[in-house]
Protein backbone atom coordinates (compact mmCIF):
# COMPACT_ATOMS: atom_id res chain seq x y z
CA UNK A 1 0.00 0.00 0.00
CA UNK A 2 1.24 3.34 -1.21
CA UNK A 3 1.46 6.14 1.27
CA UNK A 4 1.47 9.93 -0.42
CA UNK A 5 1.87 13.20 1.50
CA UNK A 6 -0.26 16.33 1.18
CA UNK A 7 0.91 17.54 -1.92
CA UNK A 8 1.47 13.95 -4.19
CA UNK A 9 -2.40 13.14 -2.52
CA UNK A 10 -3.24 16.47 -4.43
CA UNK A 11 -1.53 16.27 -7.44
CA UNK A 12 -2.56 12.07 -7.89
CA UNK A 13 -6.82 12.90 -7.05
CA UNK A 14 -6.90 16.16 -8.99
CA UNK A 15 -5.31 14.35 -11.97
CA UNK A 16 -7.86 11.11 -11.75
CA UNK A 17 -10.65 13.45 -10.98
CA UNK A 18 -10.12 15.51 -14.37
CA UNK A 19 -9.67 12.33 -16.07
CA UNK A 20 -12.63 11.13 -14.22
CA UNK A 21 -11.47 8.30 -12.97
CA UNK A 22 -12.43 6.23 -10.30
CA UNK A 23 -10.74 6.18 -6.95
CA UNK A 24 -10.39 5.73 -3.05
CA UNK A 25 -8.31 7.72 -1.14
CA UNK A 26 -7.91 7.61 2.96
CA UNK A 27 -6.46 10.44 4.90
CA UNK A 28 -5.06 10.34 8.06
CA UNK A 29 -5.86 13.46 10.88
CA UNK A 30 -2.84 15.53 10.51
CA UNK A 31 -2.69 14.68 6.41
CA UNK A 32 1.07 13.29 6.59
CA UNK A 33 -0.53 9.61 5.21
CA UNK A 34 -2.37 9.65 2.02
CA UNK A 35 -3.77 6.68 0.23
CA UNK A 36 -5.11 7.53 -3.16
CA UNK A 37 -6.11 4.25 -5.48
CA UNK A 38 -8.10 4.04 -7.83
CA UNK A 39 -10.64 1.07 -7.09
CA UNK A 40 -9.66 -1.17 -9.85
CA UNK A 41 -6.09 -1.87 -8.04
CA UNK A 42 -7.38 -2.16 -4.35
CA UNK A 43 -6.03 -5.42 -3.38
CA UNK A 44 -8.52 -6.76 -1.05
CA UNK A 45 -5.78 -8.72 0.93
CA UNK A 46 -4.33 -5.18 2.31
CA UNK A 47 -7.59 -3.12 2.24
CA UNK A 48 -11.58 -4.08 2.09
CA UNK A 49 -13.89 -1.42 2.43
CA UNK A 50 -17.87 -0.63 2.09
CA UNK A 51 -18.74 3.18 1.74
CA UNK A 52 -22.34 3.11 1.40
CA UNK A 53 -22.36 0.14 -0.40
CA UNK A 54 -19.75 0.45 -2.65
CA UNK A 55 -17.66 -2.30 -1.68
CA UNK A 56 -14.65 -4.80 -2.90
CA UNK A 57 -15.55 -7.32 0.08
CA UNK A 58 -17.44 -10.56 -0.90
CA UNK A 59 -18.90 -10.91 2.08
CA UNK A 60 -20.54 -14.34 1.64
CA UNK A 61 -17.30 -16.27 0.59
CA UNK A 62 -15.64 -14.51 4.01
CA UNK A 63 -18.03 -15.60 6.35
CA UNK A 64 -15.90 -18.62 7.32
CA UNK A 65 -13.57 -16.30 9.11
CA UNK A 66 -16.12 -15.86 11.48
CA UNK A 67 -18.19 -18.66 11.38
CA UNK A 68 -16.68 -20.33 14.74
CA UNK A 69 -17.34 -17.62 16.75
CA UNK A 70 -19.89 -17.74 19.32
CA UNK A 71 -22.67 -15.48 19.42
CA UNK A 72 -21.80 -14.04 22.37
CA UNK A 73 -18.91 -11.47 21.92
CA UNK A 74 -16.12 -10.91 24.08
CA UNK A 75 -15.80 -7.35 24.77
CA UNK A 76 -13.51 -6.00 27.67
CA UNK A 77 -12.87 -2.13 27.78
CA UNK A 78 -10.09 -0.97 30.22
CA UNK A 79 -10.78 3.14 30.18
CA UNK A 80 -8.31 5.15 31.71
CA UNK A 81 -9.58 7.00 35.12
CA UNK A 82 -11.58 9.81 35.21
CA UNK A 83 -8.63 11.19 37.77
CA UNK A 84 -6.66 10.38 34.22
CA UNK A 85 -9.02 11.77 31.93
CA UNK A 86 -9.60 15.11 34.36
CA UNK A 87 -5.77 16.21 33.36
CA UNK A 88 -6.77 16.73 29.76
CA UNK A 89 -10.65 17.52 30.43
CA UNK A 90 -9.19 20.56 32.47
CA UNK A 91 -6.57 21.81 30.17
CA UNK A 92 -9.17 22.10 27.26
CA UNK A 93 -11.77 23.78 29.79
CA UNK A 94 -8.87 26.36 31.19
CA UNK A 95 -8.20 27.37 27.52
CA UNK A 96 -12.25 27.59 26.59
CA UNK A 97 -12.33 30.12 29.35
CA UNK A 98 -9.83 31.56 28.66
CA UNK A 99 -11.45 32.69 25.08
CA UNK A 100 -9.33 30.48 23.25
CA UNK A 101 -11.81 28.03 22.03
CA UNK A 102 -15.40 27.52 21.86
CA UNK A 103 -15.40 24.08 21.16
CA UNK A 104 -12.56 21.41 21.76
CA UNK A 105 -13.65 17.43 20.93
CA UNK A 106 -11.12 15.72 23.21
CA UNK A 107 -10.58 12.38 22.60
CA UNK A 108 -8.46 8.92 24.24
CA UNK A 109 -7.18 5.19 23.21
CA UNK A 110 -8.90 2.77 25.32
CA UNK A 111 -7.05 -0.77 25.70
CA UNK A 112 -9.71 -3.44 24.44
CA UNK A 113 -9.57 -7.32 24.58
CA UNK A 114 -11.83 -9.33 22.49
CA UNK A 115 -12.11 -12.13 20.45
CA UNK A 116 -12.64 -10.89 17.61
CA UNK A 117 -10.06 -9.98 14.78
CA UNK A 118 -10.09 -6.51 12.79
CA UNK A 119 -11.52 -8.13 9.74
CA UNK A 120 -13.93 -10.09 12.13
CA UNK A 121 -15.36 -6.43 13.36
CA UNK A 122 -15.47 -5.10 9.34
CA UNK A 123 -17.22 -8.22 8.60
CA UNK A 124 -19.98 -8.42 11.06
CA UNK A 125 -20.37 -4.52 12.26
CA UNK A 126 -23.15 -2.36 10.67
CA UNK A 127 -22.58 0.65 9.88
CA UNK A 128 -22.88 3.29 6.94
CA UNK A 129 -19.06 3.62 6.42
CA UNK A 130 -16.51 0.56 6.89
CA UNK A 131 -12.68 -0.07 6.07
CA UNK A 132 -10.17 -2.38 7.50
CA UNK A 133 -6.80 -2.18 6.86
CA UNK A 134 -4.74 -5.31 7.09
CA UNK A 135 -2.67 -5.22 10.97
CA UNK A 136 -3.25 -1.79 11.36
CA UNK A 137 -7.54 -0.84 11.80
CA UNK A 138 -10.65 -1.20 11.55
CA UNK A 139 -12.81 1.99 11.37
CA UNK A 140 -17.21 1.39 11.21
CA UNK A 141 -18.46 4.64 11.03
CA UNK A 142 -21.71 6.98 10.74
CA UNK A 143 -21.30 10.22 9.92
CA UNK A 144 -20.98 11.44 6.63
CA UNK A 145 -18.23 14.62 5.79
CA UNK A 146 -19.00 15.55 2.80
CA UNK A 147 -20.94 14.32 -0.58
CA UNK A 148 -20.95 15.98 -3.69
CA UNK A 149 -23.28 15.19 -6.68
CA UNK A 150 -24.74 17.59 -9.18
CA UNK A 151 -22.85 20.42 -8.82
CA UNK A 152 -23.80 20.21 -4.98
CA UNK A 153 -22.08 19.65 -2.02
CA UNK A 154 -23.44 18.29 1.14
CA UNK A 155 -21.86 17.69 4.95
CA UNK A 156 -23.71 16.02 7.81
CA UNK A 157 -21.78 17.33 11.53
CA UNK A 158 -22.93 14.86 14.20
CA UNK A 159 -23.22 16.73 17.27
CA UNK A 160 -24.95 14.58 20.47
CA UNK A 161 -25.29 11.15 21.36
CA UNK A 162 -27.40 9.49 24.58
CA UNK A 163 -28.78 6.27 25.31
CA UNK A 164 -31.72 5.09 23.43
CA UNK A 165 -33.89 3.33 26.02
CA UNK A 166 -33.09 6.16 28.64
CA UNK A 167 -36.54 7.44 29.73
CA UNK A 168 -37.57 10.43 26.90
CA UNK A 169 -33.90 9.95 25.18
CA UNK A 170 -35.46 12.18 22.28
CA UNK A 171 -36.68 14.97 24.32
CA UNK A 172 -33.50 14.80 26.80
CA UNK A 173 -31.14 15.33 23.76
CA UNK A 174 -32.53 17.91 22.08
CA UNK A 175 -33.30 19.86 24.88
CA UNK A 176 -29.87 20.10 26.59
CA UNK A 177 -28.55 23.27 26.31
CA UNK A 178 -24.74 22.05 26.55
CA UNK A 179 -25.76 19.21 23.87
CA UNK A 180 -27.09 22.47 21.62
CA UNK A 181 -25.05 25.13 21.69
CA UNK A 182 -22.13 22.31 20.85
CA UNK A 183 -24.57 21.36 17.95
CA UNK A 184 -25.12 24.96 16.63
CA UNK A 185 -21.06 25.90 17.14
CA UNK A 186 -20.52 22.99 14.86
CA UNK A 187 -22.87 23.53 12.40
CA UNK A 188 -21.41 27.44 12.22
CA UNK A 189 -18.36 25.65 11.54
CA UNK A 190 -19.02 23.38 9.05
CA UNK A 191 -21.13 26.03 7.41
CA UNK A 192 -17.91 28.45 7.15
CA UNK A 193 -15.72 25.37 5.81
CA UNK A 194 -18.52 25.03 3.11
CA UNK A 195 -18.39 28.71 2.23
CA UNK A 196 -14.78 28.00 1.21
CA UNK A 197 -15.03 26.32 -1.31
CA UNK A 198 -18.94 26.71 -2.83
CA UNK A 199 -21.71 29.33 -2.55
CA UNK A 200 -25.47 29.64 -1.67
CA UNK A 201 -24.04 27.97 1.56
CA UNK A 202 -27.21 27.12 3.78
CA UNK A 203 -28.52 25.05 6.74
CA UNK A 204 -30.99 22.87 5.09
CA UNK A 205 -32.10 20.35 8.01
CA UNK A 206 -31.38 20.79 11.87
CA UNK A 207 -30.58 18.79 14.74
CA UNK A 208 -32.58 15.89 13.47
CA UNK A 209 -31.76 12.54 15.12
CA UNK A 210 -30.97 8.78 13.54
CA UNK A 211 -30.35 5.47 15.64
CA UNK A 212 -27.68 3.55 15.83
CA UNK A 213 -27.40 -0.24 17.05
CA UNK A 214 -24.82 -1.56 19.19
CA UNK A 215 -23.56 -4.85 20.62
CA UNK A 216 -24.65 -3.15 23.91
CA UNK A 217 -28.13 -1.56 22.46
CA UNK A 218 -29.45 1.53 20.72
CA UNK A 219 -27.65 5.13 20.58
CA UNK A 220 -29.45 8.23 19.16
CA UNK A 221 -27.03 10.35 17.43
CA UNK A 222 -28.06 14.24 16.50
CA UNK A 223 -27.11 15.34 12.75
CA UNK A 224 -27.16 18.39 10.56
CA UNK A 225 -27.76 18.99 6.97
CA UNK A 226 -25.62 21.79 5.32
CA UNK A 227 -25.47 22.16 1.43
CA UNK A 228 -23.90 24.49 -0.64
CA UNK A 229 -23.27 25.31 -4.45
CA UNK A 230 -19.70 24.32 -6.34
CA UNK A 231 -18.51 26.15 -9.90
CA UNK A 232 -18.97 23.25 -12.85
CA UNK A 233 -15.80 20.99 -13.72
CA UNK A 234 -15.36 20.46 -9.67
CA UNK A 235 -13.62 17.30 -10.57
CA UNK A 236 -10.41 18.86 -11.77
CA UNK A 237 -9.90 20.26 -8.20
CA UNK A 238 -11.24 17.71 -6.16
CA UNK A 239 -7.58 16.99 -4.38
CA UNK A 240 -7.74 20.71 -3.53
CA UNK A 241 -11.41 21.37 -2.75
CA UNK A 242 -10.99 18.17 0.00
CA UNK A 243 -8.04 19.31 1.62
CA UNK A 244 -9.37 22.99 1.95
CA UNK A 245 -12.05 21.50 4.09
CA UNK A 246 -9.90 19.06 6.81
CA UNK A 247 -9.75 18.33 8.85
CA UNK A 248 -12.91 18.01 9.37
CA UNK A 249 -14.60 20.68 11.79
CA UNK A 250 -16.96 18.07 13.88
CA UNK A 251 -13.33 16.13 15.60
CA UNK A 252 -11.65 19.87 15.85
CA UNK A 253 -13.71 22.24 17.02
CA UNK A 254 -14.09 25.85 16.65
CA UNK A 255 -12.06 27.96 15.62
CA UNK A 256 -10.31 25.36 14.08
CA UNK A 257 -6.36 26.16 13.96
CA UNK A 258 -6.27 27.23 17.68
CA UNK A 259 -8.52 24.16 18.67
CA UNK A 260 -5.76 21.98 16.88
CA UNK A 261 -3.31 23.13 18.96
CA UNK A 262 -5.26 22.71 21.95
CA UNK A 263 -5.82 19.36 20.86
CA UNK A 264 -2.52 18.75 20.61
CA UNK A 265 -1.34 20.07 24.12
CA UNK A 266 -4.28 18.03 26.40
CA UNK A 267 -4.16 14.48 24.53
CA UNK A 268 -1.55 12.50 25.58
CA UNK A 269 -1.77 10.11 22.20
CA UNK A 270 -1.16 10.36 18.41
CA UNK A 271 -4.48 9.99 16.41
CA UNK A 272 -3.10 8.56 13.48
CA UNK A 273 -5.66 7.93 11.34
CA UNK A 274 -8.50 8.09 13.79
CA UNK A 275 -10.60 11.17 12.40
CA UNK A 276 -8.97 11.36 9.48
CA UNK A 277 -11.79 10.83 6.34
CA UNK A 278 -12.11 8.05 3.96
CA UNK A 279 -14.60 8.03 0.80
CA UNK A 280 -14.49 7.47 -3.09
CA UNK A 281 -15.09 9.26 -6.39
CA UNK A 282 -17.16 7.46 -9.04
CA UNK A 283 -16.01 9.58 -11.88
CA UNK A 284 -18.63 12.11 -11.39
CA UNK A 285 -19.89 12.46 -7.83
CA UNK A 286 -18.04 11.80 -4.51
CA UNK A 287 -18.88 10.42 -1.00
CA UNK A 288 -16.82 10.35 2.54
CA UNK A 289 -16.89 9.74 6.33
CA UNK A 290 -15.04 11.13 8.93
CA UNK A 291 -13.22 7.96 10.38
CA UNK A 292 -14.64 8.19 13.94
CA UNK A 293 -15.67 4.29 15.95
CA UNK A 294 -12.35 3.13 15.54
CA UNK A 295 -10.34 -0.19 16.50
CA UNK A 296 -6.54 -0.02 16.23
CA UNK A 297 -3.72 -2.50 16.70
CA UNK A 298 -0.71 -1.30 17.98
CA UNK A 299 2.74 -2.97 17.54
CA UNK A 300 2.54 -5.13 20.28
CA UNK A 301 -0.22 -6.63 18.99
CA UNK A 302 -2.39 -5.13 21.70
CA UNK A 303 -5.77 -3.28 20.60
CA UNK A 304 -6.95 0.32 21.99
CA UNK A 305 -10.39 2.02 20.71
CA UNK A 306 -10.17 5.05 20.20
CA UNK A 307 -13.18 8.24 21.09
CA UNK A 308 -14.21 11.10 22.37
CA UNK A 309 -16.80 13.93 22.48
CA UNK A 310 -17.28 17.86 22.65
CA UNK A 311 -16.33 20.03 25.61
CA UNK A 312 -17.93 23.66 25.54
CA UNK A 313 -17.73 25.85 28.82
CA UNK A 314 -20.92 24.02 30.04
CA UNK A 315 -19.35 20.13 29.91
CA UNK A 316 -19.30 18.17 33.24
CA UNK A 317 -16.33 16.14 33.66
CA UNK A 318 -18.60 13.26 34.89
CA UNK A 319 -20.58 13.21 31.90
CA UNK A 320 -17.69 14.04 28.99
CA UNK A 321 -15.87 10.97 30.87
CA UNK A 322 -19.02 9.04 30.40
CA UNK A 323 -19.65 9.39 27.07
CA UNK A 324 -16.22 8.92 26.08
CA UNK A 325 -17.22 5.27 27.52
CA UNK A 326 -19.80 5.13 26.31
CA UNK A 327 -18.59 5.13 22.30
CA UNK A 328 -16.56 2.06 22.66
CA UNK A 329 -18.19 0.07 21.18
CA UNK A 330 -19.13 -2.67 18.18
CA UNK A 331 -21.78 -2.15 16.18
CA UNK A 332 -22.71 -5.78 15.94
CA UNK A 333 -26.15 -7.03 17.50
Amino acid sequence: MIFYNRIEAVCRMNRLGAERRPFLFVIDYKQDRVIVEELDQVDPEMLLYDLDGVTNAAIASRMKITENLTSAIRWETFPMTQEAYAGSFHKVVGHIRAGNSYLVNLTCATPVRTDLSLEDVFIRSEARYKLWLKDRFVVFSPEIFVKIRDEHIYSYPMKGTIDATLPDARRRILDDPKETAEHATIVDLIRNDLSIVATEVTVTRYRYIDELLTHKGALLQVSSEIRGRLAGNWQAEIGDLLFCLLPAGSITGAPKKKTMEIIAEAETYERGFYTGVMGYFDGNSLNSAVMIRFLERQGDGSLVFKSGGGITSQSDLASEYDEMKQKVYVPIY
